[in-house]
């Protein structure tokens, strides 16, 4: 991680502790230095991470559909920390990890379909500041993708919402989870457009 957060990391001790860096450690190979900032408060950690777990087990939507529109989420709020982290995730899953590279430049890229392209708009105009969201896009959403899977989808954005403006505002950064990958997002860590290569 680059930088200071505003919140210096706390030592993660105790048996939840170890609980959490050996969970860290089999998802992500390590445990994020953002952890120790949020485990200034046990609960909040728990409740927080918890309800992301959770999300990710609704299955109403592709999985590579929920990846694009978190991830555009992320490009438009900022959150270079929660793009690195998604792109390890997309990649160590088996996802469309070079799609999930793109997502930063979508609007400029060819390689998503009609439907993901209508995913990561809505992504995008969600997380805008009052959010765009029109009501062509929810209705063709609506139409395609089905009342669970629109809901799923909406509550997924939102999450990565609060998460994105989270991280944001306490200083948390990437930490290079995505270095591992072998094929680099087309943003650096601190959000500047790379070559595409």
């Amino acid at each position: 991680m680059t930088g200071e957060t505003r919140i210096p990391p706390k030592k993660i001790t105790g048996l939840r502790g170890a609980l959490v860096k050996r969970f860290s450690r089999s998802m992500l190979g390590e445990v994020p230095e953002s952890a120790g900032v949020l485990w200034h408060h046990p609960a909040v950690f728990k409740d927080f991470m918890g309800i992301g777990r959770k999300a990710e087990k609704w299955g109403k939507v592709d999985p590579n559909l929920t990846t694009y529109a978190v991830m555009s989420a992320a490009a438009t709020i900022g959150c270079h920390a929660c793009l690195d982290i998604n792109y390890f995730m997309t990649h160590h899953r088996g996802l469309d990890a070079v799609k999930a590279r793109e997502v930063p430049g979508w609007r400029d890229s060819n390689v998503f379909t009609p439907l993901e392209r209508q995913v990561l708009e809505y992504g995008e105009a969600m997380s805008h500041t009052p959010p765009a969201v029109t009501d062509e896009q929810s209705a063709a959403l609506l139409e395609t993708l089905g009342p669970a899977a629109l809901l799923e989808l909406t509550t997924r954005v939102a999450l990565m919402n609060a998460m994105a403006r989270a991280n944001i505002t306490l200083g948390i950064k990437s930490q290079g989870f995505s270095d591992s990958c072998g094929l680099p997002p087309l943003t650096d860590r601190e959000g500047a457009t790379t070559a595409n290569t």
